[in-house]
């Protein structure tokens, strides 16, 4: 954006200028001499100062730095894509063959782990419930028979069992009335009141009713209703055990399949991972048939975390280990950087290519990154050993092939030619050319470079002139005055200055986000379309009037 602007600017200034040296032949002297000839700008040495006075210089946006040194982060650039971990993308599939009842979830739906997405109609698992629902109604009708023989049992039992209480009851009752005669009549005999006849008798009656209560406890134990009883309860065991087992082969399959069915026998498919759903290719009512098996009913993607994936080539595989920084730039967000870490190495290189691919994960809660995304992946690979002295990429133009910077002096700007070397994000090495303390220009340079290849320097005071006594400089006014142009020909050539000084500005930012080899050719052609437009009216108006002083000779 700043070199748009400087390119406005520039086409400003250019247009501002005209309107005093372009304004062509006085035409109220009649009589002034017509000077015929062009007088060409005269280009400098590259080696030559461009001279900028400080409002110039902050109209073009100049800005200048010391020059120091600093570690370099050194990183690995590469492109790739934007994918979903492994276990983070699964497609749902039809657990049985069947018809696609209802389908729960569309695409852009967010699910939870579990819940329910469709719904599926099996007539295997129809003919297996309904066995078992028959199964069932069996044992249920013989479970409540079962029942009712056990309430029955209990009933003879509770019967049986009072009648032996009772029995027993009134057998210790004889007892305790025997065992009272018997003591009183000892006691008489004793006394000479009755006979040892009355003694004998009441202790025979003692002895018969022990043997009555002895026949009443046993009978309580061993009542016969007792055996009806467990009979039952054993049958009620039975038939409950029938009704446990009647869907058994259902519930079986079920398990087998890995499913659960509603009350409806509709087999139900839940989702197994939380996520949003991808893609629905399967419609409601759609057969599910052996060669369709394994067509998914819909994927489920969770973007909370994504991989960013992409090539590397084998010589720089030493450079990177799992765990390194990394940060990845998507197209649709140019001005966010998402840092993650390299989680996976590729073991196996690829024998044509001879690259391996390396995984960099991301947190993605917002779920901005779409798997399928382009990426620009920098792996972050550390600092390099040593300082060394680094510059903004900003301050290289290319001359001819030849990396130049431009260094502030006292004079001016000098142009200097320098060896970059190693590039780390937006610095680059300076091997050569430059020491350390040099002011060197980080903003405007393709500017000075423009300048320089019109071999005029940018002042604003006419006055300012090299010293030396050697004018190695000429000031913008000066050069155009001398180009005598009619001055109906003056708003086209301000136009092509206005459209190439901002066509410049335009290609050039375009060509400092790459390296500076490639913007070489087309920098400096684009430069001297410029200046040759600004030439070629001079040479018509200079050929029109040369021909009528030809005739008058």
């Amino acid at each position: 954006m700043t070199h748009c602007l400087s390119g406005v600017l520039l086409s400003l200034m250019l247009l501002s200028t005209p309107a005093i040296g372009l304004a062509g032949k006085p035409q109220d002297n009649d009589d002034a001499p017509h000077d015929n000839a062009v007088t060409e700008p005269q280009t400098a040495p590259a080696s030559d100062m461009i001279r900028v006075d400080q409002k110039a210089a902050k109209q073009m946006g100049l800005q200048v730095e010391r020059l120091t040194r600093q570690r370099l982060v050194v990183s690995i650039k590469t492109t790739g894509q934007i994918e979903a971990l492994p276990d983070q993308k699964v497609a749902v599939t039809a657990p049985i063959l069947g018809i696609v009842v209802q389908l729960l979830a569309k695409p852009g739906d967010p699910v939870q782990a579990g819940q329910v997405v469709a719904l599926l109609s099996s007539p295997e698992l129809a003919q297996l419930r309904v066995e078992a629902i028959q199964k069932r109604e069996e044992a249920e009708a013989g479970l409540q028979q079962a029942a009712a023989d056990l309430r029955l049992a209990q009933q003879n039992y509770g019967r049986q069992r009072q009648q032996a209480i009772a029995d027993l009851n009134q057998a210790r009752t004889q007892v305790t009335l025997s065992q009272e005669r018997y003591d009183r009549n000892r006691e008489l005999q004793a006394a000479g009141a009755i006979a040892r006849r009355q003694v004998q008798e009441s202790e025979t009656e003692l002895a018969a009713t022990r043997a009555a209560l002895t026949k009443a406890q046993s009978k309580l134990g061993e009542l016969e209703a007792v055996n009806q009883l467990s009979r039952a309860q054993a049958g009620v065991s039975v038939a409950q055990s029938r009704v446990r087992l009647s869907d058994a082969a259902y519930r079986a399959r079920l398990q087998q399949l890995k499913t659960t069915a509603n009350n409806e026998g509709l087999v139900t498919v839940t989702a197994p991972i939380p996520g949003t759903v991808a893609d629905r290719p399967t419609t409601p009512g759609e057969t599910v048939t052996v060669e369709a098996a394994s067509k998914p009913l819909m994927t489920i993607v969770n973007a909370q975390r994504v991989w960013a994936t992409a090539n590397l080539y084998e010589k720089d595989l030493a450079k990177v280990e799992v765990g390194q920084s990394a940060q990845v730039i998507v197209a649709s967000l140019p001005k966010r950087t998402f840092t993650g870490r390299v989680a996976q190495i590729g073991t196996v290189v690829e024998g044509t290519t001879r690259v391996i691919p390396v995984k960099v994960e991301l947190d993605n809660p917002q779920q901005v990154l779409k798997p399928g995304m382009f990426a620009e992946l920098e792996l972050l690979t550390g600092q390099a050993p040593a300082a060394v002295l680094a510059i903004p990429s900003t301050a290289v133009v290319d001359n001819n092939g030849t990396p130049r910077v431009f260094v502030q002096q006292e004079e001016g700007y000098r142009p200097v030619a320098v060896t970059l070397g190693q590039t780390a994000g937006k610095l680059v090495e300076v091997k050569s050319g430059l020491k350390e303390g040099d002011r060197i220009v980080t903003e405007g340079a393709t500017l000075l470079y423009a300048q320089s290849l019109g071999g005029v320097g940018i002042t604003t005071d006419s006055d300012d002139k090299p010293k030396g006594g050697k004018e190695t400089e000429h000031d913008l006014d000066d050069v155009i005055r001398k180009i005598q142009i009619p001055a109906w020909l003056g708003l086209p050539v301000g136009a092509v200055a206005v459209g190439a000084a901002f066509w410049i500005g335009r290609r050039t930012q375009s060509r400092q986000n790459h390296s500076p080899s490639s913007s070489r050719s087309l920098f400096e052609y684009e430069a001297e379309i410029y200046l040759n437009q600004l030439k070629q009216p001079v040479e018509s108006e200079t050929r029109q009037d040369e021909k009528p002083a030809d005739i008058q000779e």
